[in-house]
């Protein structure tokens, strides 16, 4: 190739890169290997999550995806497609979008949905930047974030809006609750253009919603809703949140049918209210009649940086993950409303066995008193590592080590229990737990 073009390496193909601006080599990054070597490797690395029980969560869940879910998606009609651009040659997929879109205004109980973002960390930082276009009451560019709000979620909410000159603050945390502390709210200084609750909150528990919400449009400020759209199954839609409802709700999509696999990729949900969405980025399928007055499906409100001058687009990450909602759509047609409330009950009830389970042990306490969804926050009366490496010696990777991004909570730990995890999948953590525990005293 290099010949064809007329460049003598790969070097002088890319002379334009100033030179003090080119990386020598990469630390840590091995050298070549050849097809067949990559795929050894590959399905060497995805052996090794083989017969591990996982109770992490902390915004990646394991739960059951039946068998027809993937075998549909994977067809080639749909594991191939890209954007519907071609609406004449994309009914199917865009009907699919659609039908997505459709649930996911029926879970969050608002108006319109997109399809899709990239994940529910750039969901939020979108939906910050949505809200400062959507106010335009409020000159402010000050986002106010509940104490629960996934610290990831809010540093990659800070990386990609710096530019945009946002800044985030985190709102009081009740210790004893683990929920925001609603008599510590007060605003010093100029109000805020936006809101952020997250429901269940990153540890958990169950925000006083409706209060939360209230102060907020009180506030003058546009409320954003973070949720785990399986928890919708069960508890209050953001769109009924408060007497006004949240304006625009995210999260990630990924316990929607999509499996954990180490990390990706994942898919990013947002839904609005009808009259701010003309501010809402991404992807949005609409139903229309064409002139022989037959249904069909169009892209419709297309203000992205493909279809429009870049500084007007509502957005420039143009990552569509159409494969992702797919799987979702299909994942939420085959257990409709009954078969998402079951297992969000499932998780809710195994959560709080294995909470009781390991409470019981000594040296471990839950941490908060608030009512939880299906994770839970236990304080250990040690460092959180080394016992985190010793259930993982036992194939049990035992759950998010919170000292990290909030050592103000002192030894703590996120534990999560879904509907994949039997009572003997549960007593054999308790069992590793516990041995970990008398097996040495290590200091704190």
């Amino acid at each position: 190739m290099l010949g064809v073009i007329g460049a003598s390496s790969i070097e002088e193909l890319f002379d334009e890169i100033p030179r003090d601006l080119l990386i020598k080599d990469l630390d840590g990054v091995p050298a070549a290997l050849s097809e067949m070597e990559i795929s050894r490797l590959m399905h060497d690395r995805a052996a090794e999550d083989c017969g591990v029980l996982c109770f992490i969560g902390a915004g990646a869940y394991e739960h059951h995806i039946p068998t027809a879910v993937w075998d549909i998606a994977t067809r080639g009609e749909f594991y191939s497609a890209y954007t519907p651009y071609q609406a004449e040659a994309s009914q199917g997929t865009l009907q699919t979008i659609y039908e997505y879109q459709t649930m996911i205004t029926s879970l969050t109980g608002l108006d319109v949905s997109n399809a899709s973002l990239y994940d529910g960390a750039s969901g939020l930082a979108e939906a910050t930047l949505m809200a400062v276009r959507a106010n335009r009451k409020s000159t402010s560019k000050r986002v106010l974030l509940a104490s629960g709000v996934n610290a990831t979620y809010r540093k990659v909410a800070q990386a990609i809006t710096a530019s945009q000159g946002l800044t985030f603050e985190t709102l009081p945390l009740d210790a004893a609750s683990g929920t925001t502390d609603l008599s510590k709210m007060k605003i010093d200084g100029e109000p805020p253009v936006a809101v952020v609750i997250q429901q269940p909150s990153f540890f958990g528990t169950l925000e006083q919603v409706d209060d939360l919400s209230n102060w907020a449009h009180e506030q003058g400020a546009l409320l954003i809703a973070i949720v785990n759209p399986t928890s919708l199954a069960v508890l209050n839609a953001p769109g009924n949140w408060g007497a006004a409802g949240a304006d625009i709700a995210c999260g990630e999509g990924q316990p929607l049918g999509v499996p954990l696999s180490s990390g990706g990729p994942y898919f990013g949900i947002m839904a609005c209210k009808e009259k701010i969405v003309r501010q809402m980025p991404g992807r949005i399928v609409g139903r229309t009649t064409d002139l022989d007055g037959k249904p069909g499906f169009t892209l419709t409100l297309q203000a992205r940086e493909q279809h429009i001058r870049r500084s007007k687009a509502t957005s420039n990450i143009c990552t569509n993950q159409g494969l992702m909602v797919t799987a979702a759509t299909i994942y939420m047609s085959l257990l409709g409303p009954r078969g998402l409330r079951r297992v969000a009950l499932k998780s809710v009830s195994q959560t709080a066995k294995l909470a009781g389970m390991l409470s019981a042990i000594g040296g471990v306490e839950k941490a908060f008193s608030a009512p939880h969804f299906h994770e839970v926050v236990l304080r250990l009366d040690r460092a959180i590592g080394p016992v985190l490496e010793s259930l993982a010696a036992n194939n049990i990777l035992g759950g998010h080590d919170l000292t990290n991004d909030h050592p103000e909570l002192g030894n703590t730990l996120l534990v999560c229990a879904t509907e994949t995890k039997t009572d003997a999948d549960l007593e054999a953590y308790a069992a590793a737990l516990e041995n970990a525990l008398h097996g040495s005293r290590a200091k704190t």
